[in-house]
């Protein structure tokens, strides 16, 4: 039995750890992911008293985050040396992402594994999400829609020129529109996505509440 166990702890000693796979400033491609803001809201910023819920904010893309890929899976909760943000740096974060908790998340989760400093993966996001035009037909949307999620992904194409529909993934909860997840480049420029990313929503059509 001795043996078995020893055989076992060796066998298991190596296989790579997350720590040892997972290098700070080693990956491909950024995904970046934007919510819909009304349709979080109601399933669950609303129980937690978000500020980004309340009538009147006009919230209606957040930014989720960006995300770094491998051609094949990706990071997370990676090692850095760099140092974590500020209460104030992660709040400063908040007029794109909601809350300065969730970019502090994303810090953790995401952000330590692009080998950049906190203010620099901040940065980063912040340009990513301006790269990206976001389609004025949801801008004000006025009432709750149902729409093919290939429609959502046209209406993206359409004012970013450089998209494809591979470089575009529109996933869903249920019947509601959850995100839209959009492929770049470490520049910020459009490219396809790899394949584990691509898969859409198989809905015939997504519900987008209205803006609030």
């Amino acid at each position: 039995m001795r043996h078995l166990v020893l055989a076992a702890i060796a066998a298991f000693s190596a296989l790579p750890s997350s720590a040892q796979t997972h290098r700070a400033g080693t990956f491909d491609y950024y995904v970046l992911a934007l919510s819909w803001s009304p349709n979080w809201c109601a399933s669950a910023g609303d129980k937690r008293g978000t500020t980004q819920c309340d009538a009147g904010r006009k919230v209606d893309f957040n930014l989720h985050g960006l995300w770094p890929q491998y051609e094949a899976g990706w990071p997370s909760n990676c090692r850095t040396a760099e140092r974590d943000p500020s209460r104030r740096e992660s709040e400063g974060m908040a007029d794109i992402m909601g809350s300065g908790g969730l970019a502090w998340y994303q810090w953790q989760k995401h952000g330590r594994c692009t080998g950049l400093s906190a203010a620099g993966y901040y940065q980063a996001s912040r340009d990513a999400w301006n790269a990206v035009t976001l389609p004025d037909y949801f801008v004000d949307l006025d009432k709750d829609i149902s729409i093919p999620p290939a429609v959502i992904e046209q209406a993206f194409m359409e004012y970013n020129p450089g998209m494809s529909p591979d470089g575009i993934t529109v996933t869903c909860r249920g019947e509601d529109l959850q995100e839209i997840r959009i492929c770049l480049t470490k520049d910020h420029e459009p490219r396809d996505c790899a394949p584990d990313v691509r898969a859409d929503c198989s809905r015939e059509a997504v519900i987008m509440e209205r803006v609030r």
